[in-house]
């Protein structure tokens, strides 16, 4: 039986981790006297928050948040939608459908993501008429998709015989195997992975800059421009990279706990 850690126990991690805190802010505010740049951080609320004739709106930064959200979200429901797909196609005994999903796989993987991102939109965007944002979804959704196809594929050969077999007796059909047996145990096995993924997922999506995507990163590209605030809006962009990060993290950590609820009652 695990026994729950006791407030005596981690006393000492607690007070490690806050003399670490306190050492970091020693030296960052030590740096910040010395170091001779004029830092300004009194005029970065009005980026996160600001107030006009008509009442508060969200600043820059907040309108660039929100943009790399809803890119992430919709990102991370049609990366996962293609992992599913290429996992199951290349676990299939279609040689064809092996073929695409591996060739697909091995041309994601292996190529960098500003490239395809750049090939969508400057190539196939002028002749198909994709919007700017509707190529940077597709970008990062066949991108992250390739990794979390491998994720899943690995979750699924991991389950063991045993489990297709039992399906099998009860009169289950192929689909019906993966619906209700195979994917729920892959899934909760692969989910801390893939979790990692959309993290990478989060960050990556700062690389939709580069085709003018008003997210979070070239909102503060902008904002430094006009002000010259490098490091305060950079610092202040990567925190909220980190909340986003963090709270995903947190989510995924909590949909755990419910998945394995779940699965022992």
């Amino acid at each position: 039986m695990i026994r729950k850690p006791s407030l005596r126990s981690v006393l000492p991690d607690v007070l490690l981790f806050a003399l670490l805190l306190a050492a970091a802010a020693a030296f960052f505010f030590g740096g910040e006297n010395t170091s001779g740049y004029p830092w300004q951080w009194y005029r970065i609320s009005r980026y996160l928050l600001d107030r006009s004739e008509t009442g508060w709106r969200w600043g820059p930064l907040m309108q660039g948040m929100g943009m790399t959200i809803a890119l992430s979200g919709i990102s991370l429901v049609l990366s996962c939608t293609i992992g599913i797909t290429a996992a199951l196609m290349r676990l299939s005994h279609s040689v064809v459908a092996a073929a695409i999903s591996r060739g697909y796989t091995e041309f994601i993987r292996n190529t960098p993501l500003l490239v395809q991102l750049f090939f969508i939109y400057f190539v196939l965007g002028p002749i198909l008429d994709i919007p700017k944002t509707t190529a940077a979804v597709t970008a990062l959704s066949l991108f992250e998709g390739a990794y979390a196809g491998e994720i899943i594929r690995s979750g699924i050969a991991g389950i063991d015989k045993t489990q297709w077999e039992s399906a099998y007796s009860l009169g289950m059909n192929l689909s019906q195997t993966y619906r209700w047996v195979i994917l729920p145990q892959a899934i909760r096995r692969v989910l801390p992975p893939l979790t990692s993924q959309a993290v990478s997922l989060v960050k990556d999506s700062s690389l939709v800059s580069a085709i003018a995507v008003a997210d979070l990163t070239l909102q503060g590209q902008i904002i430094i421009a006009d002000t010259f605030l490098t490091f305060e809006i950079w610092f202040t962009v990567a925190a909220m990279y980190l909340i986003v990060t963090t709270s995903l993290s947190a989510a995924a950590s909590w949909l755990e706990v419910r998945m394995d609820r779940s699965l022992r009652r």
